[in-house]
This record gives structure tokens, sequence and C-alpha cells, in this order.
């Protein structure tokens, strides 16, 4: 597909949503609920708990979460209240948001085509979303609660992508073209949905910016980093343009204070705590 072709598309498509003629896609309820109950302060376990546990999936996987060998303690927590107290109104956030992400991969009305799209882009997320767990709670201080959901939406941006592309018939089953607008435009469509999700600016870089292998914001490493080695390492073993970059080069690496070869031994130091994450999400 010709640029001029992807630049059109991009041109219709913020037309569309400033019109109101389509919309991005919402954040599903309950992280949105919980979301704006911790922005708003002053707010109790208590009335979280009641929140989470209107969805009775979503509270059993935090539940199951917690209980996992990367929160787990000498004690089993049993209730959604205790999950809170143990993991923090911060890590909360983060978690239930994460865990509901998959909602937004559901298309069962799809085309064959998009449902397989829809596949891999969440394998892949979940995969990127594992890796950036280990890298933040290993090499950095940044939460590596934050850290896996940064992963986890970093291709965000797709989504809206496919589902407009409904609108052009010449398009909608045409692999090859869509490929070429979904590696294109995903950071920037991407962009789009988290600030209309008013997420925080350091989670709006990372979806922006990971794609931008020689950005060189300053001297200190960030999630926007973390998330580039992590994308980096989930292509490792395919043919994937990527794994042909020399990687030496890449700022975040000596700003993470990591080698190449340091990063890539996460993959076999970390395979349990990988694996583990992946579950989390039945991947």
């Amino acid at each position: 597909m010709a640029s001029s072709q992807i630049e059109q598309f991009w041109r219709d498509l913020v037309a569309d949503i400033k019109a109101n003629r389509i919309e991005l896609p919402a954040l599903p309820d309950i992280p949105l609920k919980v979301r704006q109950l911790l922005d708003k302060g002053n707010v109790t376990s208590d009335k979280i708990a009641r929140v989470i546990n209107a969805d009775v999936v979503l509270s059993t996987r935090l539940l199951r979460v917690v209980n996992s060998p990367l929160y787990r303690t000498s004690r089993q927590v049993d209730d959604v209240k205790a999950a809170i107290t143990r993991l923090g109104y911060t890590n909360v956030r983060n978690i239930v948001t994460t865990l509901a992400m998959e909602q937004l991969y559901q298309h069962k009305l799809a085309s064959p085509l998009k449902i397989r799209i829809l596949e891999q882009i969440w394998s892949h997320s979940v995969n990127v979303a594992a890796l950036s767990h280990v890298i933040a709670r290993q090499y950095t201080s940044i939460k590596a609660d934050e850290a896996m959901l940064a992963g986890l939406i970093h291709d965000i941006g797709k989504l809206p992508i496919l589902e407009y592309s409904d609108l052009i018939p010449e398009l909608a089953e045409n692999e090859q073209a869509l490929n070429k607008i979904l590696a294109v435009l995903h950071t920037k469509v991407g962009t789009l949905t988290l600030r209309a999700w008013k997420f925080s600016p350091e989670l709006v870089m990372a979806a922006a910016e990971h794609e931008n292998l020689q950005r060189a914001p300053g001297m200190d490493g960030d999630l926007t980093d973390v998330v580039i080695i992590a994308n980096l390492l989930s292509h490792i073993g395919t043919d994937h343009p990527l794994t042909r970059e020399d990687w030496t080069g890449i700022p975040s690496f000596q700003r993470l204070a990591l080698t190449p070869e340091e990063s890539i031994s996460i993959l076999n130091d970390a395979k349990e705590e990988i694996a583990e994450i992946k579950q989390l999400f039945a991947v």
C-alpha cells in the first residue's frame, strides 16, 4: 500500500473521530470505574471491592493474581478487599486494567482474517507485557505492574484501525495492506486512544514511541525504554525486521544499563516468571 493511501486513511480516520462518526474503543466498565474512584481520592477499599466484585470473572482473576507466585506470601487471600489491601491502590488500578484488556480483543463477529490478526496482536501484547514486568522489576525502579500494563497496551492503536477498515471494502480482507497500515499508524492511533482514556503521560508515551528505537529523551531510563527492549526481545527466534537491527546502537539499552546480551539472558533466566505472567492471561 502506497504511503499516500496510508496518509489518506489516517486523515479520514481522524476526521471521522472528530465528527463523532466513529468512536475509539472504550475502556471496559469496571477498570474505568476503579480508575475514576481512585482519581477522586478519599476512597475506601470497601468501595473499590464492591465495584470489582460486580464482575465475577475479573474479581476471580484478581484473586488468582494476588495468590500467584508473583505476589504470594504465607497467607492465602480469599476476598477482593484483602487483595486490595495486599496489593495497594496503585497496583490494583494497573492490574485490574491489565486483566480487563482481553475484553477488547473479543470480536466474535469479525471475519476469520481479523480474528486471526486480533489473536496475534493479543498474544504478542501479552508476551511484551510479561517481558516488561521482568525488565522493570530486575533492572529499574519502575513499578513492575505499570510496566506490565504498558507492555499490554503498547499496540492498542491497532484495534481502531482494524475496526475502521471494515468501512473500506477494498481493504477489509486485504491482509498485506492491513498489516502495512497497522505497522505505520498504530502508534499514532494508540496515542489518541490512551489520551481518550485519560491514561498517564508515561503510558501514552510508551504506546507512541515504542517503535522509535533512537529516541533520546534524556539521561534516565523510563517506561518507554522498558517496552522498547521488551518488544525487541519478543521477536527473538522470528524473522521480524527488528531482529536484524543493530541492538548495540539503541539508546534504551544504555539508559537501563543493559547490554543486548544481558537482556537476551532474561528470556532464559526468567522463563518461569514469564510463563506465570502469561498464564494469568491464559495465553
